[in-house]
């Protein structure tokens, strides 16, 4: 029976650590494989472009040296009840045993990991957007296997999905016989030879008993088994790396595009999906830049939100909407909302993601300039005068500032001949020239 329970850990969900404290770590296992599931979802996103489904035209397994030889692409032209296998990647047909030429979904062996696979399509159908999933079965050779797997869909004529590509990996696990006989022989060997102590070697991230060396790539991304992508809602475990919060933050996005009437609920969904993901972003700096660098985005000092945005609901989304977007997400990040809240803060304030957004705006104003002009005004009321005259003329009348017309006498005097007519723009300009 399928376990969809985390990878490493007990039935319980915890790491078993008793009985390991002295044994140094084994080799990593499956080094290749690191985040192989958000390239692959990275992949399908970069195809993506302004259509509901990236175009089957786009798709080259063959090429794809990445997660290619773990795909399979399935072609439901024909139908959906039995559509054709347009593409099995060597890896996955030599782990199936595989050797003849298989053309449709009823020629698939049982109890093989293509069978665990294929068996997830129709959520693709249902959910009309990426479908993850992770479980534990015992395959054809008897052997106890973990494995991850996401399905994608395509589309023909960007309006139906008529192909969906999947990639998956795997683990095989000794058998709880086996387990059992390697801890035994474990604890003979560490009561034989090690002299007490009251400091203990490097351990294993999970102990013998789980008879599963730990690879620390395999809980990069959240694939689930009830839905993943489509569904976060009921995911079997909440997001932990950085990766994990951008696949759940994706999921939610997905759903806010496709929502029938582009609902409040599932972009504020979206969004704090989104800030979660900003900020292990923040906590895991390295893993962060990592995913930069796979998506081709830059990141930018005094935009930190952008890439963000851009991760999550893709770059060729309305650019307008994703500087909204990282306007919200640097506001929650102004006002230190903590994570997993954000999107109860949205729905709580009148006026919701629009009156958020003009915050953070305001916020990020410059603070206004104080008025120069008022400023030299005052200094020219306390400046002492250098002479009276009176002049009949109505030139700028409940003025308090007027602009005299003087001419310069051999003698140094100036005679003052009248008043300039009044003009506020030249009046404003000798002030703060006088004043100066």
């Amino acid at each position: 029976m399928d376990n969809p329970r985390p990878f490493g850990t007990d039935e319980s969900g915890v790491a078993d650590m008793e009985g390991d404290a002295a044994i140094d770590a084994p080799p990593e296992i499956g080094t290749d494989e690191r985040r192989m599931h958000v390239r692959a979802y990275n992949h399908w996103a970069s195809l993506l472009r302004d259509r509901a489904y990236p175009s089957i035209e786009d798709l080259d397994p063959a090429s794809i040296s990445d997660f290619g030889p773990n795909s399979v692409l399935l072609d439901f032209t024909g139908g959906v009840n039995n559509p054709s296998i347009a593409w099995l990647g060597g890896a996955l047909r030599a782990e199936c045993d595989i050797e003849d030429g298989i053309e449709t979904i009823d020629d698939v062996p049982p109890r093989s990991l293509l069978s665990r696979l294929t068996d997830h399509y129709m959520q693709i159908i249902a959910n009309q957007a990426p479908v993850g999933f992770e479980a534990e079965f015992e395959n054809h050779r008897d052997v106890n296997t973990l494995y991850r797997g996401i399905l994608m869909p395509f589309s023909s004529d960007d309006d139906t999905i008529d192909f969906i590509y999947g990639v998956i990996n795997w683990k095989e696990v000794a058998s709880a016989a086996v387990q059992a006989e390697l801890q035994q022989a474990v604890d003979r060997s560490l009561a034989a030879n090690l002299p007490a102590s009251e400091e203990s070697a490097p351990v294993w991230a999970d102990g013998p008993s789980n008879g599963f060396a730990t690879d620390p790539d395999v809980d990069d991304v959240p694939v689930r088994d009830d839905g993943g992508l489509a569904a976060f809602e009921d995911s079997v475990a909440e997001p932990e790396s950085v990766a994990d919060h951008l696949v759940a933050a994706r999921e939610s996005a997905e759903q806010a595009k496709s929502a029938d009437q582009r609902s409040r609920a599932v972009l504020y969904e979206a969004l704090g999906r989104a800030y979660d993901f900003a900020l292990s972003a923040e906590a895991e700096p390295d893993d962060y830049q990592e995913i930069l660098d796979d998506a081709g985005i830059t990141g930018q000092d005094r935009a930190p939100m952008t890439p963000i945005v851009k991760l999550v609901f893709g770059v060729d989304y309305d650019k307008t909407r994703l500087t909204e977007f990282a306007a919200a997400l640097s506001h929650a990040k102004r006002e230190h909302i903590a994570a997993g809240t954000f999107a109860d803060y949205l729905k709580a304030q009148k006026g919701g993601l629009k009156a958020v957004v003009a915050a953070e705006r305001a916020a990020r104003r410059p603070a206004a300039k104080p008025d120069r002009l008022e400023a030299a005004r005052e200094e020219l009321r306390n400046a002492p005068a250098q002479a009276y005259v009176e002049l009949e003329t109505d030139a700028g009348d409940g003025e308090e500032f007027a602009l005299l017309m003087a001419r310069r006498l051999p003698d140094g005097r100036l005679a003052v001949i009248g008043a300039v007519p009044h003009d506020k723009a030249l009046t404003e300009r000798a002030i703060r020239k006088t004043a100066g």
